[in-house]
């Protein structure tokens, strides 16, 4: 868990008002079957396969899946810059993320992306500190870093979580 208490105040903040904007629909299915904030950190640890919505030009949706990396109570993914989907991102940096689990968990995320490590210009401030982090993951020699992947962190304006069995997701 790398979240700040700063971290997990704003994800429940984001939890909370999220699920109270959603359906009835929505509510009756997962009132009860959510988690939280510090729940939530605890259970998306390391890489966490997403599916990735974005939109072409032409207004057509298009899924496909990317690495997530679920850091300060943000996703976070890469793809190889002559991805359709980065693309697609720097046109429309709108996005929908969806993590899943069988039926033990899901967590869908709507928002905008930040380009972290943009090729002409500055990065994220805490793109260092990223970057230890991947190259931790994947290894220092998996990608020519900075040329063949960019990095994206989703800022979430939505996020619901549905958890029908906690005490599974987060037994030791």
């Amino acid at each position: 868990m790398r979240e700040t208490p700063e971290d997990l105040k704003e994800l429940q903040g984001l939890l909370d008002s999220s699920l109270s904007r959603s359906t009835s629909h929505l509510r009756s299915i997962i009132g009860g079957r959510t988690m939280t904030a510090g729940q939530l950190t605890q259970v998306l640890t390391g890489m966490c396969t997403l599916a990735l919505s974005t939109v072409t030009a032409k207004g057509e949706p298009r899924i496909s899946g990317v690495d997530g990396h679920f850091l300060h109570g943000r996703w976070h993914f890469g793809t190889a810059r002559s991805a359709a989907k980065a693309r697609h991102l720097a046109a429309r940096p709108a996005a929908s993320v969806a993590h899943m689990r069988g039926e033990d968990l899901g967590v869908f995320t709507h928002g905008t992306v930040e380009i972290l490590n943009p090729p002409d210009s500055e990065p994220a401030a805490d793109w260092p500190d990223l970057l230890t982090y991947f190259k931790d993951c994947y290894g220092d020699e998996a990608f020519d870093w900075d040329n063949d992947v960019v990095f994206y962190r989703l800022h979430p304006h939505w996020m619901t979580v549905y958890a029908p069995d906690v005490d599974k997701l987060t037994a030791t």
